[in-house]
């Protein structure tokens, strides 16, 4: 069983994250509310925080971008079919999963694939910002597998439900659930004293 503390942590790093890349740069200007939403208003809202969607998932800011262009670029494909921005945006979410899954793929056919760690400035500027607790958690985040890890990163990053992850994801809303228990019991043992020299963050230790 997972201790709170340890969903607490997950949580707390996320979120953090989250309002970190909510923010607009200083020249970004406010939209008029009551203008018809554009593909350009999309890329301008949500640009960044799919960005840092697919960092967490592919642990490289530069795939990342591509994985995001490409999403947008799906999108324009098939802006007139879409009904809504909650239908614009679901479809980035599932884009930007599905984008980053073909990349993990490609990198296991690598035999000598080594991840760049290198962050943009938007990136290393909201990483900087975490405390040294949080960075653990994005770091153990980065040991688990695929699956688990974007569970995790739409749970506590994207703020989607159990349905939303599901339809993002192309699992069901039970695979999400046991998925998400398994993930932070693995991420529990990554951040449990002893392992890798690091303790846990948050209210306590998993058994």
């Amino acid at each position: 069983m997972v201790a709170d503390g340890i969903e607490s942590a997950v949580e707390q790093t996320l979120t953090r994250l989250r309002s970190l890349d909510a923010q607009p740069p200083p020249s970004t200007a406010p939209a008029d509310p009551a203008a018809p939403r554009t593909l350009a208003d999309l890329y301008r809202d949500h640009r960044m925080r799919l960005v840092r969607l697919a960092v967490l998932l592919v642990d490289d800011p530069s795939t990342a971008e591509d994985v995001v262009q490409e999403a947008f670029a799906g999108l324009h494909r098939h802006w007139t079919g879409l009904r809504d921005e909650a239908a614009a945006v679901g479809y980035l979410r599932t884009a930007v999963v599905n984008g980053s899954r073909s990349v993990l793929r490609r990198r296991r056919t690598a035999r000598e694939y080594v991840p760049p760690h290198q962050v943009n400035a938007r990136s290393a500027e909201s990483l900087a910002m975490l405390s040294a607790e949080h960075q653990a958690v994005v770091d153990a985040l980065a040991t688990l597998p695929p699956r688990q890890r974007e569970v995790l990163v739409l749970r506590y990053y994207g703020g989607l439900s159990e349905a939303e992850i599901a339809e993002a994801t192309g699992i069901s809303r039970g695979t999400v659930k046991s998925t998400a228990s398994r993930a932070l019991d693995a991420v529990s043992h990554v951040l449990r004293p002893g392992a890798s020299g690091r303790g846990t963050p948050g209210r306590g230790s998993a058994p």
